[in-house]
């Protein structure tokens, strides 16, 4: 499993949501995009500035804080 490294949190970004690599890529709208079928490489296409490891660490993330 991918570490949580890219996974931040910071009161001036996003109201201190928790997002990938300090993007303003929260990981909940990720989570969201996978939900509701998006694939990670669609989502990667989307969105260049993302990496394949930002995206399963959110899933990673989410399995972490439930």
């Amino acid at each position: 499993m991918p570490p949580l490294d890219p996974i931040t949190t910071d009161p001036v970004l996003c109201h201190g949501k928790p997002v990938v690599r300090g993007l303003r890529y929260p990981v909940e709208m990720l989570l969201e995009l996978l939900a509701a079928g998006m694939t990670i490489d669609e989502i990667l296409a989307d969105y260049p500035d993302l990496e394949r490891d930002d995206l399963l660490a959110a899933l990673e993330y989410a399995t972490e804080v439930r």
